[in-house]
């Protein structure tokens, strides 16, 4: 069999004003509303913004409806610097995303993007005989490169043919595969969104104690109400082997290191990990 081709990249735009600090992610499909699909690509989202330095405020999950999408859509991008869509974009009927959502800016309509259709079939030759498709199978298969008009096509790695579709400059659009939605996301995030600097990264210490967290509730409760002023996030995490992870997050080192002391004199806990946000090194 032959090699699968590749193809170029898309360029990367030159605007790198909008730096995306709060995001909002969407999951589009009945089989996750009636659990026949599990769904982990919010998930893996959450863990790549955090790593980032990107505040994820709102996951939703939503059914295959027009007016729901519209809705979510549309209050999302008015609230929220990105906006990751995942679901909906194949070639069933239930398939309504890239519809809905030019439905729900200006009800632009849909066309076809020609390199995309270029691309998925160079692609696809690889791994059946298209001709062997009926015209309505080839049709279906067509819906995947039918996109809102107007909208920024980004070809964000070389061995896939399907797009991130963005709309509206904030609004992207992904298949709800995990497999596809990890590969896009994870080219998009690196390349084609304007991330905070990471001189604006926070900063992160993690406490351990073996106490339990109810334990731990009342001087946690205290605490975070001493230092929200100051936007110091406090946060507990129990540990499956026992004990908690006590999670202070600020942006000055010096004032988390030294709620890091009271912490740990208070809650008989020891510093596990501390660095920029998803960059935390272990303690030895």
């Amino acid at each position: 069999m032959a090699t699968a081709p590749t193809f170029p990249r898309s360029p990367v735009p030159q605007n790198k004003d909008n730096v995306v600090r709060r995001a909002g992610c969407l999951i589009i499909g009945d089989e996750v509303l009636n659990g026949k699909t599990r769904d982990t690509n919010s998930n893996h989202l959450a863990k790549m913004l955090f790593d980032l330095g990107v505040e994820l405020k709102r996951i939703e999950v939503i059914a295959d409806d027009e007016e729901e999408i519209a809705e979510a859509v549309l209050r999302m991008h008015k609230n929220y610097d990105l906006v990751i869509t995942s679901g909906g974009i194949g070639p069933t009927h239930d398939d309504i995303t890239y519809s809905s959502i030019a439905k729900a800016f200006g009800d632009v309509g849909l066309e076809y993007h020609e390199e995309t259709k270029h691309r998925m079939h160079e692609m696809g030759k690889h791994r059946y005989n298209m001709d062997e498709q009926t015209e309505e199978q080839k049709t279906a298969r067509l819906r995947m490169a039918l996109f809102p008009k107007g909208a920024e096509v980004l070809f964000v790695q070389e061995d896939l043919w399907v797009p991130v579709v963005r709309v509206a400059g904030k609004v992207c659009i992904l298949p709800g595969v995990p497999r596809l939605f990890e590969r896009l996301v994870e080219g998009l995030l690196s390349t084609y969104v304007p991330l905070p600097p990471s001189s604006e990264k926070p900063y992160r210490v993690l406490v351990h104690t073996e106490l339990p967290e109810s334990s731990i509730a009342p001087f946690l409760t205290t605490l975070q109400e001493r230092v929200k002023k100051e936007l110091i996030r406090v946060g507990s995490y129990p540990k499956f082997l026992g004990g908690v992870d006590v999670s202070l997050i600020g942006k000055e080192e010096e004032r988390l290191q030294e709620l890091a002391k009271e912490v740990i004199s208070e809650l008989k806990g020891e510093l596990v990990a501390q660095g920029k946000l998803g960059q935390e090194e272990p303690v030895k």
